[in-house]
């Protein structure tokens, strides 16, 4: 949000007793505010637009991340007008001579978003809370040939900021960069690598990767933006709305002004408090569930991906199907007469032929629609979630080799200066030599309790996260339901093809030369199996 303090006067005496209530329901009871987040979620459930949402949100006062009450007053009073068709901003407030109306929230207990006066470690936001904070889209624009070698950009374009602007790899790369070093805790997703590891490279290997490098930083840039804690940080919105032309130094100019979570998040130093007594049991379990959801999910994924190539692969001996029965009805050879006995039943099947091939090329696309809609709606969801997996794995191994390793090597160094102390003392050595030692053991120590405090930090982060991840496996019932639909509405777009197909087949098999005619459908009656008419 943008602090842009209004000058309106609004007070506990001039708000209905609703907004106290709202208040009361949202607001952290131990610092007396509502947090900035807790705030943007009870935005989004007013129905507003996304663009009214955010001039609303531009016209408040939320330094240091959280409102004061009356700062969530004047938001209630500009939320209750624009529902009514008011444009919000501070002078239709300040020329506002009634009470103020009650804005339209829903159940107040659902407000209660945030744990504000509970353990701060619960997060409680639904997958569609989740999904909700954005949809950035990503598309490639033309090539630009470079000095020496050309480049590929990219459009990103957000729905939460409603902009759009343009990013080359290289910026994601920075980007994701800042993001391991500001939350060094929390699931930060892998980039796709910038070239083709292995392989020979062809013009169709070439598009084909930029292609899927462009889906993978697509799932990556809407992984960042729907995080609850990355999606309220300053390097988010810079990435994603700074048109300049220089993103790269603007970013790590942030950076350098916030640096890292643990030394910007006020609960850091008590996050042992919060923590369950058996929490590594508990990292211990949760790691192996979900090393074995992603073992199962990788699994799903291989096999929906076999079956959208199964579907381009079908398009294409449609088609080549049809252009052979076209090409088989197209030979203009004679038909001999002595061998078919002066019956030209084979030529006038042969014309019928030629135009099958319609048909077949309008099965081809319905096939191709079909594989396309199971990459999309089904293999992308899968390798979201993936992805999500993936980083959650690779924040296990940051925190054991990282934290752990760091905090275990602190402690053999605070032993080594211990034993050095007490040698210099039983040898006498000299005052000014003890007192270095001393002087260091004392900055061991500090250092020790540094890193014991980010050590349970990272533990409290590991928490959250494991929830986010319990929270995103509700996408498991998207993913079935994409699938459903489009094998429902693949199959159902070829029967229509294949049913308007059938008649046209009559002038093949209904020939009065004693051929049989085509088999019945089920519903005809009388059916049998196509392999009934040929006896073994």
């Amino acid at each position: 949000m943008t602090a842009c303090v209004m000058e309106v006067v609004i007070n506990e005496g001039s708000v209905p007793p609703y907004y106290r209530e709202v208040y009361e329901a949202i607001c952290c009871k131990q610092e007396d505010h509502v947090q900035t987040d807790v705030f943007q979620r009870l935005l989004r459930k007013t129905d507003l637009p996304v663009a009214v949402q955010n001039q609303i949100a531009e016209h408040l006062d939320c330094k240091e991340g959280f409102l004061s009450k009356l700062t969530l007053y004047k938001a209630l009073a500009l939320i209750a007008l624009a529902q009514k068709g008011k444009h919000p901003s501070p002078k239709l407030l300040e020329n506002f001579t009634q009470e103020f109306p009650k804005p339209s929230l829903g159940d107040l207990q659902a407000l209660r978003m945030q744990p504000a006066s509970g353990n701060p470690l619960l997060l409680s936001q639904t997958l569609a809370e989740l999904l909700d904070i954005d949809t950035v889209q990503v598309e490639l624009i033309p090539e630009k040939k470079g000095l020496f070698l050309k480049h590929v950009e990219y459009e990103i374009t957000s729905q939460r900021f409603q902009a759009s602007v343009y990013r080359r790899y290289s910026d994601f790369d920075v980007f994701h960069e800042l993001l391991l070093q500001r939350f060094a805790y929390r699931m930060v997703p892998a980039l796709p690598p910038k070239r083709m590891l292995k392989g020979v490279l062809t013009s169709t290997t070439d598009r084909e990767f930029i292609e899927g490098r462009r889906r993978a930083l697509r799932r990556f840039i809407n992984l960042v933006a729907r995080h609850p804690f990355f999606s309220e940080d300053g390097l988010i919105k810079i990435f994603l709305t700074f048109s300049g032309s220089d993103v790269q130094n603007k970013l790590r100019e942030s950076f350098k002004t916030a640096g890292d979570e643990f030394m910007t998040c006020k609960i850091a130093t008590q996050a042992k408090e919060y923590l369950p007594g058996d929490i590594q049991a508990k990292f211990s379990s949760s790691r192996e569930m979900i090393r074995n959801i992603f073992n199962s999910f990788q699994k799903l994924r291989d096999r929906a991906e076999r079956m959208a190539v199964r579907s381009v692969e079908t398009a294409t001996d449609l088609l080549m199907f049809g252009r052979e029965l076209s090409s088989l009805g197209s030979d203009t050879m004679p038909v001999l007469s002595w061998a078919s006995t002066n019956n030209n039943t084979w030529g006038t099947m042969r014309q019928s032929l030629k135009g099958l091939s319609v048909e077949f090329a309008l099965l081809a696309d319905k096939a191709a629609q079909q594989g396309k809609r199971e990459e999309e709606d089904v293999v992308e969801k899968l390798n979201l979630f993936l992805d999500l997996l993936q980083s959650y794995k690779d924040l296990c191994e940051r925190h054991e080799k990282g934290v752990l390793h760091d905090h275990q090597r602190a402690l053999q160094k605070y032993s080594v200066i211990k034993r050095q102390m007490m040698s210099a003392t039983v040898q006498s050595k000299e005052q000014v030599s003890v007192d270095q030692l001393e002087s260091r053991i004392v900055q061991q120590e500090n250092a020790i309790v540094t890193m014991e405090l980010r050590n349970y930090f990272s533990l409290f982060c590991l928490h959250q996260e494991t929830q986010l991840i319990c929270t995103y496996l509700q996408i498991t019932a998207h993913i079935l339901g994409a699938f459903v639909n489009s094998q429902i509405q693949g199959h159902r777009e070829m029967s229509v093809v294949w049913n308007d197909l059938q008649p046209k087949l009559g002038c093949l098999f209904g020939a009065p030369n004693g051929m049989p005619s085509p088999p019945l459908t089920p519903q005809q009656g009388n059916w049998k199996p196509p392999n009934a008419f040929f006896p073994n």
